[in-house]
């Protein structure tokens, strides 16, 4: 009898085997590829024998006779021959400790400050996130080629300042650290939250990851940016039971049943911004965050304290200007001034990097031009933007309000 092994199985455990084997071994590039082999043989032998009791500690022993028989045969490498000596063979079953995690001392060690931001965040998504290469270029808003190749160079840039696999002890340790550290849970926060490709409105697997791993850095530093990330994804969570309807399509905000809205999750990430607040400087995050936390406690889209938010967001692009943060303030003066304002807006930022040739200008644009009582020009870019999009649910989402149009 097969044994279905579920993606989402394999992708949970790949970056905390690949955490495992750099805590032991050391050399992130060779103990990525022996993961990735061990997750072959498992995508084989799993739907055949069955997911073994301990499937991370299946994919570590596996992983580590891949990576250790590799270093046998590169015999012509002295380097690696030592390495090989000094550690011995793994154990009929590798023994993995329950409640030993290493994704944050990984997430730490690839945010190493002998490395180029960019290619921090690179690969980290990659190591720590499990995000494939085009994903995070999607989230980058870059080439994928360009991404493949930052990644590349990142590893080899570990073994060159000889990272070590350790929690940081001192403040100017973490103040190197947490930059790239935030900006890598972040993006990894939207790409489960909202997934920008395939079948799936949302990945909570992947934000569930995020803010796993937030909550772990939350409780080793009282720092602002890290509460007011982790409030900002715990109030944005809490909205997912209601983004999508019982076929599983995508369900727009104004249209969502917020009485199925987690209010445990809003009432621990209100918390959490209220605290950040009273002890910390006002930092990006947290004015997410505050943004978040207007539409948690609104009843609905025109009770939303749409003033306020295009407050929050004006003094967050004074902070720190960012493509998307543009286009939602434009949506929030549409709330407040009306489409023909929030259109004359748009247009301001519209080809400016990051949004020029986006399907979420386009759809936006649409949502205006109904607003603003065009229905013909609305229907033509709702149908332009879920061509452009590479969401399925959202494509599907997009096509429907054309239709309703026409």
């Amino acid at each position: 009898m097969t044994t279905v092994v579920g993606p989402d199985l394999l992708r949970d455990l790949a970056p905390r085997a690949v955490a495992a084997l750099v805590r032991r071994y050391g050399h992130l590039e060779d103990c990525e590829d022996a993961v990735q082999e061990a997750l072959a043989a498992a995508t084989t032998q799993w739907p055949v024998d069955g997911v073994p009791d301990n499937p991370r500690g299946w994919l570590i022993t596996v992983a580590s006779r891949r990576l250790i028989e590799q270093w046998r045969r590169d015999s012509a490498r002295e380097r690696r021959e030592q390495r090989i000596g000094r550690f011995p063979a793994p154990a009929e079953t590798a023994e993995v400790t329950p409640d030993l995690d290493d994704s944050l001392p990984l997430l730490l060690m690839c945010c190493h400050p002998g490395l180029a931001r960019p290619a921090q965040v690179s690969l980290t998504l990659r190591a720590v996130g499990g995000l494939t290469t085009a994903e995070i270029a999607r989230g980058l808003l870059l080439p994928e080629a360009t991404v493949a190749q930052r990644i590349s160079r990142a590893k080899r840039r570990l073994e060159e300042v000889g990272a070590r696999f350790e929690t940081p002890t001192t403040s100017d340790e973490w103040a190197a650290r947490l930059p790239p550290a935030l900006e890598v849970l972040y993006l990894i926060f939207n790409e489960g939250s909202t997934a920008s490709a395939g079948d799936q409105v949302s990945r909570p697997d992947l934000s569930g990851e995020a803010i796993r791993l937030t909550r772990q850095l939350h409780g080793q530093v009282d720092h602002g940016e890290v509460a007011g990330l982790l409030a900002l994804m715990l109030l944005t969570d809490a909205r997912r039971p209601a983004r999508t309807d019982s076929a599983g399509e995508s369900v727009a905000l104004a249209e969502q049943d917020r009485r199925i809205w987690r209010t445990d999750a809003i009432a621990e990430g209100t918390k959490i911004l209220r605290g950040a607040l009273a002890r910390h400087r006002i930092d990006p995050l947290q004015l997410q965050a505050a943004i978040a936390a207007l539409h948690s406690e609104a009843a609905s889209t025109a009770a939303t304290d749409w003033p306020q938010i295009l407050a929050l967001y004006d003094h967050l692009l004074a902070l720190a200007p960012s493509p998307m943060a543009l286009l939602s303030r434009v949506v929030a003066v549409a709330q407040v001034r009306g489409p023909q304002s929030a259109l004359v807006e748009l247009d301001a930022v519209a080809d400016l990097p990051g949004l020029v040739g986006h399907y979420r200008v386009d759809a936006v644009r649409a949502h205006l031009a109904e607003q603003a009582g065009d229905p013909e020009a609305a229907r033509v870019l709702y149908l332009r933007a879920a061509q452009h999009s590479l969401s399925r649910p959202e494509q599907r989402h997009l096509l429907h309000r054309a239709q309703r149009l026409g």
